[in-house]
């Protein structure tokens, strides 16, 4: 019984194929549509895939080509060929822009781009179209059932590219380049308003400040301190008794030190 059973299977299973094949090698389009359709709803996207591909020119402009482009494309996303998947999802928008399908596919559209984010050290071309992507859906479908999700999204990825421009910044004090790091701590400050790491920014920008004043000619000294020192009262305004204060305070100690050893230019 079992043996018979095992080879019932068998057969189903080489005659699926060999009907897979068969409509994979003809010039039936009606019914590679059939097939692609039902493998698509079973969820055997790859096999769908060679098909759609096969029939996806020759039913442009028909009626039957809107849900064809809609699967077409969400095929990529199931595969998880996100490039591709967000490429298609903006041909199916600009192609049927009254489509009951419209709002998901401008969704996976934008979370197609999110998912093409890189890790934040890496180029982040693919995070800014993800953020203009996601933005549009919101604005577009203010009371979409994936607006929270959309916004959660966003909040990532601005976050990444946070991290990437304070790492920068980071990079230039730890590499000693003190007047780029006080440029891009100052650019953190002002283009990340709400960042996380916006405490550690003043501090840094405060850092890098002491260390130009302390490295730079004698003549420049005094008037770099001061600089500093602004910094500080800026760091201190909004990030008192925060863990960096302390550190923030030994190195404003030297400041205040230093500036009371400085000798003033004479005057001739």
């Amino acid at each position: 019984m079992r043996t018979s059973l095992l080879a019932l299977i068998t057969a189903v299973f080489f005659n699926s194929c060999s009907e897979y094949q068969v409509v994979l090698k003809s010039d039936d389009a009606a019914r590679k549509y059939v097939v692609a359709d039902s493998l698509y709803q079973q969820g055997k996207y790859k096999k769908a895939l060679k098909l759609m591909e096969q029939i996806v020119p020759v039913y442009r402009g028909k009626p039957q080509a809107e849900k064809l482009m809609y699967m077409y494309a969400n095929t990529f996303y199931k595969l998880e060929d996100f490039y591709l998947a967000g490429y298609q999802f903006e041909r199916f928008e600009t192609s049927y822009p009254k489509s009951d399908s419209l709002e998901i596919a401008a969704y996976k559209s934008a979370k197609s781009y999110y998912e093409l984010s890189p890790r934040y050290s890496l180029d982040q071309k693919d995070t800014f179209k993800a953020l203009e992507r996601l933005q549009n859906y919101i604005d577009k479908y203010p009371n979409s059932s994936y607006r929270t999700e959309a916004n959660s999204l966003v909040a990532e990825l601005r976050e990444k590219l946070e991290k990437k421009d304070f790492e920068i910044a980071q990079q230039l004090l730890n590499i000693e380049d003190y007047k780029s790091a006080i440029v891009a701590f100052d650019n953190f400050i002002t283009d990340h308003p709400g960042a996380k790491l916006r405490k550690e920014a003043f501090y840094g920008r405060f850092e890098a400040a002491y260390k130009l004043a302390i490295n730079s000619l004698p003549s420049l000294v005094k008037e770099r301190l001061l600089e500093a020192k602004a910094y500080y009262n800026n760091f201190t305004k909004y990030y008192e008794g925060s863990d960096l204060t302390p550190k923030a305070m030994d190195i404003m100690a030297d400041i205040e030190e230093r500036m009371a050893n400085v000798e003033e230019p004479t005057s001739k």
